[in-house]
C-alpha cells in the first residue's frame, strides 16, 4: 500500500473514518493505494469492431475480459501506453472507459425505439455507449459548458455517433423545454470525484473541500429535478457519480422520492461484485426512505473507482410546474405523503 502523502487533506480521511466501519475504511483507503487497471470496450458504432480484441491480443497485449460484459476487458496498467497507441484505439473500434463509468449505461439499458437524453454529457464516454444501443435512434446530449460542448461533438464524430443531437444547454433547464419526452434519461451527474482520487496523482485531490461537496448537491437536486420532470411517465432514469460522499449520493436519492412522492420507484440492482457494500440508510439525523438502499454502492479498488449508482422509474406523471423552486422546503405539487418510507437506522 502507498504512503499517504503528507499533501492529502486529512479531513478527508477523519471523515470517511467517522462515516464508514473500519473494515469498509481500510477498503477505502486501499483503493486510493492501488494501481487500477486500465478497462476498455468494444464500440460497434465503428466498422470492424468484432474483431478488435484479437487483434490487441495478437500485438501481445495481456487481455483479461470482463466476466460478464463480452465486450469489455481490461489491462495491467503498465500496458497504458501500448493500449492508447494500439490500431484498434487510434480507429475508434476500442474505447477506453472505466469499469465504473460503464455501469450506469448498462443499468438503463434503453432500446434502439426510446428517446434517450444524456443530461450531462462530456466528455462522452457514456453518451456514446447510449448511442451504440440506438444506432439509429433519437439520443439527445446536453452540455452547458461551451468548450466541452465542442470536444464532445468531436469525441462522439470521431467514434461513429454522428447521429446524436448535442445541445449547449443548462440541464436544469431541460424539462421546460421537454416536460415528460424521454423514456430513458442517464444523469451521471456532476460530483467531487472523491472515488476517483489517488495518493500519487495530486490532482485528483487538489480542490477537495466540504464546500465542494456542498455546492455539488446542489446542482445534483437541480439536475435531479429536471430529469425526473423530463421523463415519461413508464420512463427510467438512471443516476450516478463517482463521490464516496453521502450527500451526493443516497441523500440526493432521498431528496427526490421526498419531492416527488408517488411518481416514482426505485429498481433494485442486480450487481454482485466485491466493491458492492450497502447503501446508507441514514446520515446524521435523517433517515432515508427505505426504497434509497436499493441503490449500488462501490469502493475503490483494483479494478474500479469508487462509484454510485441508482436507477428510478417514473410511475406517475409528475406534472411538470411552469414555475417551481427545486431546492426550496417546498416540494412540486407533484409530491404525496404517501410516497415517503422510513429506513433503518444504520
Amino acid at each position: 500500500m502507498e504512503p499517504i502523502p503528507a499533501s492529502f487533506p486529512t479531513a478527508f480521511l477523519d471523515r470517511y473514518k467517522r462515516l464508514f466501519e473500519p473494515a469498509f475504511y481500510e477498503r477505502i483507503v486501499a483503493g486510493i493505494s492501488v494501481e487500477r487497471h486500465i478497462w476498455f470496450r468494444l464500440n460497434p458504432l465503428v466498422p470492424g469492431w468484432e474483431n478488435a480484441f484479437a487483434e490487441l491480443e495478437s500485438e501481445g497485449l495481456d487481455l483479461k475480459r470482463h466476466d460478464e460484459w463480452s465486450d469489455a476487458a481490461c489491462l495491467p496498467a503498465d500496458q497504458k501506453s501500448a493500449l492508447v497507441a494500439s490500431e484498434p484505439v487510434r480507429s475508434g473500434r476500442v474505447y477506453i472507459q472505466g469499469l465504473a463509468s460503464q455501469l450506469p449505461v448498462r443499468m438503463l439499458g434503453p432500446s434502439e425505439s426510446d428517446r434517450i437524453l444524456d443530461l450531462t454529457a462530456a466528455p462522452g464516454s457514456k453518451t456514446l455507449q447510449l448511442a451504440a444501443l440506438a444506432p439509429e435512434g433519437d439520443v439527445a446530449a446536453v452540455e452547458i459548458v461551451r468548450k466541452r460542448k465542442f470536444k464532445l461533438q468531436d469525441n462522439l464524430t470521431q467514434h461513429g455517433a454522428d447521429h446524436v443531437k448535442v445541445f449547449l444547454q443548462d440541464g436544469s433547464k431541460v424539462w421546460r423545454y421537454r416536460p415528460e419526452h424521454f423514456d430513458a434519461i442517464l444523469l451521471d451527474a456532476p460530483c467531487s470525484s472523491e472515488g476517483r482520487f489517488r495518493f500519487d496523482d495530486e490532482d485528483s485531490y487538489r480542490f477537495w473541500s466540504r464546500a465542494k461537496t456542498k455546492e455539488m448537491v446542489r446542482k445534483q437536486r437541480r439536475l435531479m429535478f429536471s430529469a425526473v420532470h423530463a421523463l415519461r411517465p413508464g420512463g427510467s432514469l438512471v443516476y450516478s457519480t463517482c463521490s464516496l460522499a453521502p450527500e451526493e449520493n443516497e441523500s440526493v436519492v432521498h431528496h427526490t422520492l421526498q419531492q416527488f412522492g408517488d411518481c416514482l420507484e426505485v429498481e433494485p440492482i442486480d450487481l454482485d461484485w466485491p466493491e458492492r457494500i450497502p447503501a446508507f440508510s441514514s446520515l446524521g439525523s435523517t433517515e432515508f426512505d427505505q426504497r434509497v438502499e436499493q441503490s449500488c454502492r462501490l469502493l475503490p479498488s483494483d479494478r474500479m473507482e469508487g462509484f454510485f449508482v441508482c436507477k428510478l422509474r417514473k410511475t406517475a406523471s409528475s406534472n411538470p410546474p411552469v414555475k417551481s423552486q427545486p431546492d426550496s422546503k417546498h416540494t412540486s405539487r407533484s409530491r404525496t405523503d404517501s410516497g415517503r418510507g422510513r429506513s433503518r437506522r444504520r
